[in-house]
């Protein structure tokens, strides 16, 4: 089983919604769990207070709860270091996450494009969207990419039965 921690600039917008929705997947496709443990997400640059309103939009629209979506503290990775310990692949939105990354885990680390199976592209930063309709098409590339990775993982699992 793969330990995945989702990481991004402030742990408010694409980190949570990436945590959130591929939990979500990995609960709903028992072969897809069999091959995913924990689920995390962590800032690498900002320390945030709260779960972005646009993000909270996207996911309630998604069907998460209140409760859920209001139990998101953002972490940031320098004060949780547990956080990339105990992951095995550390998936961020850019190459210029990578450097925020602990050393010791650097090498744990892929952008969510190249997890996807494409190469390098950067997920774009919805944080500055002047409306929902924009931010929730920079959320709808992320579901793409968690699909595709998901994919990719479950492909991996069933090669090493």
């Amino acid at each position: 089983m793969i330990n995945v921690l989702f990481v991004c600039s402030s742990n408010v917008c694409r980190s949570p919604y990436c945590e959130y929705v591929f939990r979500r997947m990995t609960k709903e496709d028992p072969e897809l769990a069999s091959a995913v443990g924990n689920v995390e997400s962590a800032a690498v640059l900002n320390h945030s207070k709260a779960l972005h309103r646009k993000a909270y939009d996207s996911l309630s629209r998604k069907g998460f709860t209140y409760e859920e979506l209001s139990a998101h503290r953002p972490r940031h990775i320098r004060d949780f270091p547990e956080l990339a310990e105990k992951a095995d692949v550390i998936v961020g939105m850019t190459k210029w996450h990578k450097w925020f990354i602990p050393k010791k885990a650097k090498y744990k680390y892929v952008n969510l494009s190249e997890a996807a199976g494409h190469g390098y592209k950067a997920v774009p930063d919805p944080f500055l969207a002047p409306d929902q309709e924009r931010y929730d098409a920079a959320m709808s590339v992320i579901d793409e990419y968690l699909a595709e990775y998901a994919a990719r993982i479950k492909k991996e699992a069933q090669c090493e039965r």
